[in-house]
């Protein structure tokens, strides 16, 4: 049977939500190893509504499981409503909505507080030994809730100095890596990668996601993953 994984989704567009390139990445690495995706995102208010174009605030409230579903197709479920036994791995990607609508990250910095439903969700899969996938600025989160359990996750952000430092002064470990590198913490089951973190193209993000992906779903346990991968890809 194929893994079941979440995919937390934090909004649409990269300065107020989820960076649709790193969302729409780690959807297709996962549709390419047939594994059974599960959209979901928190309801309520984004922290704020970015334009775009300007960059700058609008004064509209927007929800962010609403705005979620864009990326989903439509397809997304409520996160409180979704438990570990649900799930076989749970995947974040990046983008501003995971500082801003999953966490106070973008705020607070390293106090910064984690969205009730993704620590519970987060806490679920951990204590279950079920792994974790983050892109991008999301591995604050799980430093930020793991962190506070004494277990100090390794993770990675690239090579930005002030995030990493952040990850450090929560109770994570960073670790450097190149745009398309993971760092793997096997005794967490965690998986992350920079993505956007680093001044790249969808194309580097697409391979650091990709790899990313493969682990988690070897993690899991997803005997036919890699097999599916490969016929996917027209190789035998």
């Amino acid at each position: 049977m194929s893994a079941r994984v979440g995919v937390v989704l934090s909004g649409c567009g990269v300065f107020d939500g989820s960076e649709i390139q790193e969302a729409s990445s780690a959807l297709i690495a996962l549709d390419r190893r047939g594994a059974t995706v599960i959209c979901m995102a928190p309801r309520g208010n984004q922290a704020e509504v970015i334009d775009h174009v300007t960059q700058k605030p609008e004064k509209s409230k927007r929800d962010i499981l609403s705005e979620s579903a864009r990326i989903a197709r439509g397809k997304i479920r409520d996160i409180a409503e979704v438990s570990a036994d649900d799930l076989d791995v749970l995947i974040f990607p990046g983008g501003f909505g995971a500082a801003k609508n999953l966490s106070t990250y973008a705020t607070e910095g390293k106090n910064c507080k984690v969205n009730p439903a993704v620590q519970k969700l987060i806490e679920e899969l951990h204590a279950a030994h079920k792994p974790i996938g983050l892109a991008c600025i999301a591995p604050v989160l799980a430093a930020r809730v793991l962190g506070a359990k004494g277990v100090r996750p390794k993770l990675t952000i690239g090579h930005d100095p002030a995030t990493a430092a952040a990850i450090e002064a929560m109770g994570g470990s960073h670790q450097d890596t190149p745009p398309s590198g993971v760092a793997v913490d096997t005794d967490n089951r965690l998986v992350s990668t920079p993505a956007y973190m680093n001044d790249v193209g969808p194309w580097i993000v697409y391979l650091g996601i990709e790899r990313m992906i493969e682990e988690v779903l070897n993690m899991s346990g997803d005997p036919d993953a890699s097999i599916r991968h490969q016929m996917a890809s027209g190789r035998k």
